[in-house]
């Protein structure tokens, strides 16, 4: 099946796996999903990812995190903001804060996907991708 909205895909994933407490999720591999799994790796919202599958249909496998006895997920929420349908942009100056600084934003630069903050520090603007937190 054919998703047209990659990340969104890949939120709703990783959402359903977290709830349902697993240990890893798959999503479709493109060169988007990978730099997101790399941000929210850096971030530590998640443990690690992999490529697997040969070829045109390779997967992310991506290995969830849980905090506590009772494994509660380490991502509380993701929402996606830019939709195909509606983009959102924003420049430098008004990049998003999510939850005060507790959460990212993940926001897709001239030079690559990157979060809030490290887009602050290189001052760049971009389309914003999606809230995690």
């Amino acid at each position: 099946m054919a998703v047209n909205d990659t990340i969104a895909d890949m939120l709703t994933r990783i959402r359903n796996a977290n709830m349902a407490r697993h240990q890893t999720t798959q999503v479709p591999s493109t060169k988007l999903t990978r730099s997101i799994a790399k941000v929210l790796r850096d971030e530590g919202f998640i443990a690690e990812f992999e490529e697997a599958g040969e070829g045109v249909k390779t997967n992310l496998v991506i290995s969830l995190k849980y905090k506590g006895k009772n494994r509660q997920p380490l991502i509380t929420a993701l929402k996606r903001v830019s939709k195909p349908g509606l983009r959102v942009y924003s420049n430098k100056k008004e990049l998003p804060r999510v939850l005060g600084g507790i959460g990212i934003a993940i926001i897709s630069t001239s030079s690559g996907i990157m979060t809030d903050r490290e887009a602050r520090r290189q001052n760049l603007g971009g389309e914003v991708l999606c809230y995690v937190w």
